[in-house]
């Protein structure tokens, strides 16, 4: 691979096409676009009524095997096949989640792609963007303000203070808040992107069902056992009002001027992790291909995206694309810097990740996200091995390099894949008992044995069925780095039993939230975080982001 510039010096480099320009090339019309300055903005959600009998266009979705620590280009792979799309003169558009700052300032970076398939403009999208995510955290914050008010003016409700599991949230890594003391009890923070109003924004089909759901949030019990929610707190209705213009998508575009939906961020391990419901359906009355990702590998935000989301907006993918690279591989075959025989040896999480696809009715397209360091041999073997073991078909990616170019071969097989009769199946259903619906996610999807409840999760399920929430599907909250709970586990492990510590139930967004092994729901910065870097020229211009 030439030596290219950075990707941050490639975006600023970038000659960016006026918002308006994108709206019209989908067919937006000028009422429908709310500019937030010249190259960003958001969709009024009255276009799905305009269209509302036009046909959807086809729901890609992309997913990985399981990742390395610093990702595998799962993002960029999105992108560039939206751009590739474009080259082939499909109407595309793709639909991603917002950054949130932790991971900015943190290890992994933004989430904007990277080389030249990237959205623009990058640095505003990494940095605060159109405020969405500020608005997550200010509702959640004023929920908890009004709660601890409350408790505080005499506590009228009978809350139980014991029982509150409400929290605040900050969109930053800091390990300091994951447990604090206020004047009433032990409480913390949870980072915004895991907060149950993320989820909630994620999930809302509009205002209505946004402020439905916000007054259906638990935040506690009373003595007697009977649930708050925010609804009883009068709270609902201000934080409605805080997140009125974050329920509208954000519309960008790509460095090759193809739209980009970009709207809500939950984090996958601990969160649903996909985009929202609202840019996938305004998406897909917009173009002929929406391509969507899930965070993570397939264990978990397609896992989520497909039992969670896709029954309750009605929404099905015509293809998967499966993210795999020669570096993971050798990293789950035990020897990172090794061979063909490393190559060979990790293989076995490929193909546990087609397995699971399988699972849903689905053959992925493996698209090999090409590395400086691989060389033709081993990119050979992944393609034929991925082939060999279930996959519809495998491309060598190389849009970080080329941009849409790079990913015309892997856009024309997504295209022949998407064409296929859809067979796809959510792995359970909502009417399945509690107990049955983590089994089913543990021993299909991670490969366990089974799952082991601690006195909580039991004590969860038990009260979760008490108050009518059997039907409510789960959300597990697990590590990404192994297929299982603990990261040590790399490859495809097996013989191993599935420890959910906690059960919470997430009435707002509608399921119940299962804590595997040991998730923190506030992650902390490392010893290098990426923040170290990030500085402004003499210029003003930003320097480090990536």
């Amino acid at each position: 691979m030439a030596s290219i510039p950075s990707s941050l010096e490639i975006a600023q480099a970038a000659e960016l096409r006026p918002i308006g320009e994108v709206a019209a090339d989908l067919s937006l019309e000028a009422d429908e676009l709310e500019p937030y300055g010249r190259y960003k903005g958001k969709v009024d959600l009255s276009v799905l009524e305009r269209l509302r009998r036009e046909p959807d266009g086809k729901l890609i979705f992309v997913t990985a095997i399981t990742p390395t620590p610093a990702g595998e280009g799962k993002t960029t792979t999105a992108i560039s096949l939206a751009e590739g799309l474009g080259l082939l003169g499909q109407k595309p558009v793709v639909c991603l989640r917002e950054p949130s700052l932790g991971p900015v300032f943190g290890i992994k970076g933004g989430a904007a792609g990277g080389g030249y398939a990237q959205l623009v403009p990058m640095e505003d999208l990494n940095l605060h963007f159109t405020g969405d995510l500020h608005a997550i955290t200010a509702a959640n914050n004023l929920l908890a303000a009004m709660l601890d008010a409350h408790l505080f003016h005499g506590n009228e409700l009978g809350i139980d203070p014991l029982t509150i599991s409400w929290r605040r949230c900050l969109d930053m890594n800091d390990r300091s808040l994951r447990r604090v003391v206020t004047r009433s009890r032990e409480t913390g923070f949870d980072i915004t992107a895991a907060s149950e109003v993320m989820a909630i924004l994620a999930v809302s089909r509009n205002l209505g069902d946004l402020r439905r759901r916000l007054g259906a949030i638990t935040v506690g019990f009373t003595a007697d056992g009977e649930p708050v929610t925010a609804e009883a707190l009068g709270a609902a209705g201000s934080m409605a009002v805080l997140l009125r213009d974050g329920l509208k998508p954000n519309l960008i575009q790509t460095l090759e001027g193809e739209g980009a939906l970009v709207h809500c961020g939950p984090f996958a391990n601990i969160a649903h992790g996909t985009s929202s419901i609202v840019a996938d359906r305004v998406g897909l009355k917009l173009a002929d291909y929406v391509i969507t990702e899930g965070g993570f590998g397939s264990d978990l935000g397609m896992e989520k995206f497909f039992d969670i989301v896709c029954p309750r907006a009605g929404l099905a993918p015509s293809a998967v694309v499966l993210v795999a690279t020669v570096r993971a591989l050798k990293h789950h075959g035990g020897d990172p810097d090794g061979g063909l025989a490393a190559l060979e040896a990790g293989a076995a999480n490929l193909e546990r990740h087609l397995a699971i696809a399988a699972e849903f009715g689905l053959r992925p397209v493996v698209a090999v996200n090409r590395f400086p360091t691989d060389t033709a041999a081993e990119l050979d073997a992944l393609r034929r091995i991925a082939v060999e073991r279930g996959a519809y078909a495998a491309e060598t990616n190389d849009g970080f390099e080329h941009g849409g170019a790079g990913a015309a071969l892997l856009a024309d097989t997504v295209i022949e894949a998407a064409a296929q009769p859809a067979r796809f199946r959510p792995l359970y259903d909502r009417a399945d008992p509690l107990e049955s619906k983590l089994e089913t996610i543990a021993r299909r999807v991670y490969g366990a044995d089974g799952v082991e409840l601690a006195p909580a999760a039991r004590a969860g399920l038990e009260h979760a069925r008490q108050l009518g929430l059997d039907q409510f599907p789960i959300c597990m909250a697990k590590t990404h780095l192994s297929l299982s709970h603990d990261p040590a586990l790399t490859n495809a492990p097996s013989g191993f039993t599935l420890p959910i510590g906690d059960v919470r139930p997430y009435t707002g967004a509608g399921w119940l939230l299962a804590l595997c092994g040991d998730m923190q729901t506030m992650p902390g910065l490392g010893r290098h975080p990426a923040a170290l870097d990030i500085d402004l020229d003499p210029n003003g211009r930003i320097v480090g982001l990536f």
